[in-house]
């Protein structure tokens, strides 16, 4: 049986399925079945003409095609009620087809000489490949639909070659070179994961593209060449059709081999080379006008040609070190070719604008916007990124005249000099713009060869009539260092309470005089009055903690989710008894105890609203000797003010009305000046005209105060407001959050941690950021709603970052800001984000993108999502979205990237994740098993933290040894290293020696198999700079005690251990730390169940925490803990009593117990003891977050019987 026969049979039973279609017997008949039907048909006919080549599976791929054939006819022919073959007299036709190809397949044997194909038998291959191709759509729509652009190119491709064979096969193309194409076919790994499916079908599409293209290049080759001058009329309706389609095969074959080079190249200097000149190619692709490309077709193809075959020889390793040189040096010459293209570009092909300033500057802000692009534009100097260095010398002159020019621009500069100052900005954005539009292809060619140079040499005139108009020393300014740190404040900024006395006392009796009647007490007043700083005063007063059993504190904005807010409240009031997720909340529970929560409201009806049985309080101003206290209190602590400054300084006071948020923030301003009487008049000056009836008033002081910020600490604050409103926020997440948007200014002889201490003290110091706890472990602040409020509009007003979600879906029209964070229920691939085929330009301007999807939903983004045309990104989070290896390999390709925190599902990091130079925060939820991050991460050489689950920097190789690391491989900038994973049997001093500098880690540490094998704890002293160490050991198979010896560094600051059993040796050791702070133990075990420390010391502990520790004799001497603050002991059952001795500790201050009813006694007798030795009942005790009084027995006893442990 012959391949050609067997084609005819299937062609026959295709015309009469055709047949059967339009007969009024198909109403009997499955169409959907039929489609599908044919579909196989026309595959097996195409697949057939495949023999002449050797393929691997060829037998094994037509046996499961005629499985699938057969089973089809018996679902549509015998299984519809009719017997409708015997009706056409086919009832002997199909069953011989079906017997027909099972005979050729057990018959069919390949060539001897595996033959190629003849062209005549190739143009009927491609002719059957297009009828698939057009075919495939229709009945695989879910898997073809969301690659429709790769595969409309795939199909144009195989369109295009089909063309150049017929010429060639009717003796069109005489002169033309020989081309066999050497088909390569596959087809998805059996599976039912359609996403698996899914990828692998992409993967194909890559697949082919890479390898078909380069013939498509030699077509293109031969058309441009030997072509050219043929007069056939056939041959030139040829060539223009494929000059129209070469622009976007050519621009998708590059992008595709860019990430194809990201995914399988390890950096090297050839390979640097060819993404540069790939970025110069692909920018000339995306916006050279159609009427000169054909000009330009030849040598973008042929540069093309040689990019292919330079890729194709670094992927191959087995090339000496001769031939890698022969690559460099070509790569080299590519290099040169752009500046030869730039100029025929420029003189030849493109026409000079004519006129580039039609630029404005858009927003209002000038100081900010020169701020954030000066820091940029240094950002991109310093990436190393490849696109960047195609203009990196502009780069570096416009950063350098620009930084000069504000130097001597200062704000009276500005004010006198507006129309210069005002063109000094117009010029910064054209240079910003057209940087941007190059580095993300957005009508990049123009900017590149016109508008950028036309701009830099624009910013040199100005330059030079600056000079000329201003003086060089009047008003320069050291905008690049840092003012002298304030003396810090730390613990009193946002604590200062002045006045209010009367009004303390008498919320404090309305709470607590009549017990068991509802009540709400509100309090009104204007922005400003310190309504919030009162009511938290009164939370916390010691009265009202001992009267109530349970409090809780939470803040409602004016768009209140009540759902959130009772669950704040409810996890408040059960402690640590059961979490609520805001799912758990029932509406009718919402429903009632809404018009009860709204206790604090500047609006009356609000509070009227509300009310049970008092009045709203309407708050008052301040008295003027109280407003002088605040504002000396606010600017000199503890000292007096000097005698020649109290009379400006009561005037102030006095101008400020009473309203202590006004005066915290003036206290603020003058605090940062010189103590002179000239400094504070200047002051005085700006407020006199300042009346404060209303918020808007207020909100000139809040400007005042921003005005008054450095340059360098303005897109700090204003970065507050990406947090909600009252929300206490981490300064440990502000200050990752200000590193990863690109916010800090790197100062010579500083590192990036004091530098971010600097701009936490002085915005501090400024009152514009409020603490309310010591500086130190876990510090939080927060800022004034209407401070909150400013840095909103700011943000909104200077376009710096948005929120928005799918209620509030982005239109393809809006102008995009620096920075998005999007709420999703699920995120929808239509949105302009997600969709590079989406026409917003803006999209691609993005420099921040965060995308926060519902708690508790396993969301992946389809196929049709792309992250690689964000090509600016800094700072990318997608939270609780799984990715797909497509785009891991996208993010790869985003090389500003600083910080990123994805969700993913995988074994190991990406190898494109190497090319990610300028990360400096990874951190990876993984829901896979442990990842393997070796070898991408040493790549990453700025590397600041590195938080993945459950990762590893071990591998192995294929007999089970571990893959030795390569000996320059090292971290030196990790600082943060979280969730560390490895056996207590690996050697990890090699390891840790590569972070030299590693100040955080967080680690698990797994036990051997076999439990008689030695164990070892990693010798983490090697690391000089660390101060904090978590450790987690798990041994499901240990059944005894293990011996630790630890080795700890004289640095450590904080230790938390689970799961270790200790010796007296061990913890002896521990307590030898001399900078050791905090001491956590979990699920641990004292040898000998007994912890005996009278004859040791902590010589600087602070805090005590022991949850779940088996001991039960505990001896503690006088000096063992003489800088104790805090104890925490939690379900530690064993343990009877709290040594007496605790009550000897002068500095303790709270003793916190969670399930340990038995140790109540024992605690309120210290806290008797130190009433009695101070005289102030000070140390509070508390039993599941429940206050102890020691004066009230009967209360103790009330709460004991109350609280369930």
């Amino acid at each position: 049986m012959s391949s050609a026969v067997l084609r005819k049979d299937i062609v026959n039973l295709l015309v009469f399925i055709e047949r059967l279609k339009n007969e009024e017997d198909q109403i009997a008949l499955d169409m959907d079945q039929i489609e599908k039907l044919k579909l196989e048909l026309t595959f097996m006919s195409t697949f057939l003409q495949l023999s002449y080549s050797n393929l691997d599976g060829f037998n094994a791929k037509m046996s499961r095609e005629a499985q699938q054939v057969d089973d089809m006819v018996q679902t549509v022919f015998y299984q519809s009620g009719d017997d409708l073959l015997v009706k056409y007299d086919m009832d002997h036709v199909v069953p011989h087809v079906l017997e027909n190809i099972k005979s050729y397949i057990s018959s069919h044997h390949y060539p001897e000489s595996s033959a190629t194909m003849t062209e005549a038998q190739l143009v009927e291959l491609l002719d059957a490949l297009l009828v698939n191709l057009r075919d495939l759509p229709k009945c695989c729509a879910e898997l073809i639909l969301p690659l429709m652009t790769q595969y409309e190119l795939l199909r144009d491709i195989c369109g295009n070659l089909r063309d150049f064979l017929v010429l060639k096969v009717n003796d069109e193309a005489d002169d033309s070179d020989e081309i066999y194409d050497s088909d390569e076919t596959a087809e998805p790994h059996e599976t039912d994961d359609s996403d698996e499916i899914l990828y692998q079908v992409n993967s194909m599409i890559v697949h082919l593209f890479l390898k078909i293209i380069p013939v498509e290049l030699e077509v293109m080759h031969i058309c441009s060449t030997y072509l050219k001058a043929s007069k056939s009329a056939e041959v030139g309706r040829f060539i223009k059709h494929l000059i129209e389609a070469s622009p976007g095969i050519l621009r998708e074959y590059l992008i595709l081999l860019q990430g194809h080079m990201v995914a399988v190249l390890t950096a090297s200097t050839s390979a640097r080379n060819i993404h540069i000149i790939i970025e110069f190619l692909l920018i000339i692709l995306t916006d050279v006008p159609k009427e000169h490309f054909s000009g330009f077709l030849t040598r973008v193809g042929a540069l093309t040609m040689e990019i292919s075959v330079l890729v194709h020889n670094l992927e191959d390793s087995s090339r000496n070190e001769e031939n890698m040189n022969e690559t460099n040096c070509a790569s080299l010459d590519l290099l040169e070719s752009i500046e030869l293209m730039k100029e025929d570009l420029k003189h030849v092909f493109l026409k000079t604008p004519a006129d580039s300033s039609q630029l404005c500057f858009p927003t209002s802000d000038g100081p900010l916007f020169m701020t954030l692009l000066l820091k940029k534009l240094n950002d991109l100097l310093n990436s190393n990124v490849c696109s960047v260095a195609l203009i990196k010398k502009e780069i570096g002159l416009v950063k350098e005249d620009l930084e000069f020019i504000r130097s001597i621009f200062g704000n009276v500069e500005q004010e006198l000099n507006r129309d210069l100052w005002t063109r000094v900005l117009d010029v910064a954005y054209e240079a910003e713009h057209a940087i941007k539009s190059i580095l993300v292809r957005d009508h990049g060619l123009l900017q590149l060869i016109f508008l950028l140079p036309a701009a830099v040499e624009k910013i040199k005139r100005i330059k030079k009539e600056v000079l000329e108009k201003i003086s060089k020393n009047k008003g320069l300014i050291a905008v690049n260092s840092l003012n002298k740190l304030v003396e810090r404040k730390s613990s009193t900024a946002g604590q200062i309470i002045v006045g209010f006395k009367e009004e303390t006392e008498w919320i404090i009796r309305k709470l607590t005089s009549e017990p068991g009647k509802e009540d709400v007490i509100s309090l009104i007043g204007m922005p400003g009055l310190g309504k919030t700083t009162l009511a938290y005063k009164i939370y916390n007063d010691i009265s009202v903690v001992a009267h109530f059993d349970v409090r809780a504190w939470c803040t409602v904005d004016q768009e209140r989710n009540v759902k959130k807010l009772l669950q704040k409240i409810y996890n408040q009031v059960v402690g640590l008894k059961k979490r609520f997720s805001e799912d758990d909340i029932d509406d009718d529970v919402a429903d009632k105890l809404r018009k009860q929560l709204f206790g604090k409201s500047r609006k009356k009806d609000v509070a009227l609203h509300g009310k049970r049985h008092s009045d709203p309080l309407n708050l008052r101003l301040l008295r003027p000797e109280e407003s002088w206290e605040l504002l000396e209190k606010r600017v000199f602590g503890e000292e007096h003010c000097p005698d020649e400054l109290k009379d400006v300084g009561q005037k102030i006071a006095r101008t400020c009305d009473g309203l202590p948020l006004v005066l915290d923030l003036i206290g603020g301003v003058i605090a940062r000046k010189e103590k002179k009487e000239a400094s504070w008049l200047e002051v005085l000056n700006n407020l006199n005209s300042f009346i404060f009836k209303d918020e808007e008033e207020v909100m000139k002081v809040v400007q005042l105060s921003y005005d008054h910020l450095p340059d360098r600490l303005k897109p700090c604050l204003i970065y507050l407001a990406s947090y909600p409103k009252d929300e206490d926020i981490e300064i440990s997440e502000l200050k990752a959050l200000w590193s990863a948007e690109g916010l800090v200014e790197l100062i010579e002889m500083m590192s990036v941690e004091e530098v971010l201490e600097v701009y936490v003290d002085e915005l501090i110091s400024s009152s514009l950021v409020i603490t309310f706890s010591e500086r130190g472990w876990g510090q939080s602040c927060k800022i004034h709603d209407l401070v909150h409020d400013f840095c909103s509009i700011k943000a909104r007003k200077e376009n710096l970052f948005d929120f928005t979600n799918l209620s509030a879906p982005l239109s393809s029209s809006d102008l995009m800001p620096r920075g998005m964070t999007i709420h999703y229920d699920h995120p929808d691939e239509n949105v302009v984000l997600f969709n590079p085929e989406k026409k917003n330009p803006y999209v691609k301007h993005l420099l921040s993108l965060k995308v926060i999807v519902e708690d508790g939903k396993d969301t992946r983004l389809s196929y049709s999502c792309h992250l690689r045309h964000l090509r600016l990104l800094k700072r990318l989070e997608l939270r609780n979205i799984r990715l797909t290896d497509s785009l891991l390999n996208e993010i790869g390709m985003l090389f500003h990237l600083r910080c990123l925190n994805i969700w993913t599902e995988t074994e190991a990091l990406p190898p494109s994740f190497s090319n990610l130079c300028n990360l400096e925060t990874l951190v990876v939820e993984n829901w896979g098993s442990t990842m393997v991050v070796s070898p991408s991460i040493w790549s990453l050489a700025k590397l600041r933290r590195v938080s993945i689950d459950s990762c590893t920097f071990f591998d192995w190789d294929d007999d089970g040894e571990p893959k030795v690391l390569e000996e320059d491989w090292k971290l030196e900038n990790l600082r943060i290293l979280d969730k560390f994973r490895f056996s207590c049997l690996d050697d990890t001093e090699d390891i840790f020696k590569r972070f030299p500098n590693l100040r955080s880690l967080t680690c698990e540490i797994s036990g051997p198999w076999d439990c008689s094998e030695e164990i070892y704890f990693p010798r983490l002293d090697v690391l000089n700079e660390l101060e904090e160490v978590s450790a987690w050991f798990q041994c499901p198979k240990c059944s005894h005690a293990h011996q630790w010896d630890f080795h700890f560094p004289l640095s450590l600051k904080e230790l938390d251990l689970k799961g270790f059993d200790l010796s007296s040796d061990s913890l002896s050791g521990i307590a030898r730390l001399p900078n050791l702070q905090i001491l956590h133990l979990r699920n641990a075990i004292i040898e000998g169940k007994e912890w005996n420390m009278e004859e040791v010391t902590f010589e600087n502990l602070r805090s005590l925490k022991l949850e779940s520790v088996s001991f039960s004799e505990w001896q503690v001497g006088e000096e063992s803990f003489f800088l104790l603050e805090e104890l925490q002991i939690r379900w530690c059952y064993e343990l009877m009593e709290i040594p007496d001795s605790f009550g000897d500790i002068a500095s303790l201050k709270s003793i916190y117990l969670v399930g340990n009813r038995q140790l109540v006694d024992s605690a309120i007798k210290v806290k008797q003891y130190v009433a009695e030795m101070t005289g102030e009942d000070k140390l509070e005790v508390k039993l599941n977050a429940v206050n102890l009084r020691s004066y009230d027995q009967s209360n103790l006893e009330r709460i004991q019987r109350k609280v369930s442990i």
